[in-house]
């Protein structure tokens, strides 16, 4: 038998051998191999899931904000030192760092739902002495200053100047932090505004201990101009009469107030005040537009 013939002989004989096994095995392990394919569909499914979702464009244009940026970033800094430019704070008692406190605390707020009136911030700089005008009411909206008044601290805080604070009851003190403004009322001290404490440790008691905003006599301009100060409350950012009722009417219903001071415990401690969470840039764009 020539070499020619035995080659291609040879090639069909293993041929046919192969696919005899090939047949043998597919009986034999037919259900291994279904559940092989199965398998392999089961991975190109999800291959191609996974690069559908990647495809996703994300762009600053698919989502309501462009990015995250820190609170305690450049981009914040800028807003607020536009903000407290475009307020008319430059010439004014109240310095752009409180302010800017201020503001991360309400931004922060904001962003996490507290509020349910976003137009105004009221700021409490307990610092100053309290013959100071040291309240501001800022319309956010509307880019003004709505009020710059006289305003008491607790009886134990301080004499002219508030130095010490305490979330306790019967304590006579104010309470520095964040405040929700709750609903309008008339009670012991007439008409009067509640205030919802969101500090723990610093102001979280300031509902049950009966904390609220309320018109006083003795907080007046003669009185200030007289004893280089105001009467004392019993905790409660009392104003003066005369504006009582104009303050609670416009700030009620959820807006947010802060009463500061350098206190290091309360600066060094504060949730809100410290807080890291990252806020959207269009958030903060609409405050300054």
């Amino acid at each position: 038998m020539s070499s020619a013939f035995f080659v291609p002989t040879i090639l069909v004989i293993s041929h046919i051998k192969i696919v005899d096994l090939y047949v043998k095995l597919s009986i034999n392990f037919a259900p291994l191999m279904a559940k092989r394919r199965l398998f392999i569909s089961a991975l190109c499914f999800l291959f191609i899931g996974l690069q559908s979702f990647h495809s996703i464009p994300t762009s600053p244009n698919d989502f309501a904000y462009e990015v995250s940026v820190s609170p305690d970033g450049v981009d914040f800094n800028k807003v607020s030192n536009k903000l407290y430019t475009d307020l008319g704070l430059t010439e004014s008692a109240l310095s752009s760092e409180v302010f800017k406190k201020a503001l991360k605390g309400y931004v922060y707020l904001k962003y996490t739902n507290e509020l349910s009136n976003e137009q105004y911030l009221t700021v409490l700089d307990f610092s100053k002495q309290s013959n100071e005008k040291r309240m501001w009411i800022f319309d956010l909206k509307g880019k003004q200053i709505l009020f710059n008044e006289l305003v008491a601290h607790g009886k134990y805080s301080g004499d002219k100047y508030a130095q010490s604070f305490s979330n306790k009851s019967n304590s006579k003190k104010s309470s520095l932090g964040f405040y929700v403004t709750g609903e309008p009322y008339n009670g012991k001290h007439r008409y009067s505004m509640k205030l919802r404490g969101l500090e723990p440790g610093f102001n979280s008691n300031a509902f049950a201990r009966g904390i609220v905003v309320h018109g006083a006599n003795y907080v007046s301009e003669e009185i200030a101009e007289k004893q280089q100060s105001v009467g004392r409350s019993f905790g409660c950012p009392a104003v003066s009469q005369d504006v009582n009722n104009q303050i609670v009417d416009l700030i009620q219903g959820g807006s947010c107030m802060f009463i500061y001071h350098p206190q290091a415990y309360y600066n060094g401690k504060s949730k809100i005040l410290n807080n890291k969470q990252f806020i959207p840039l269009e958030l903060l764009k609409e405050l300054v537009e």
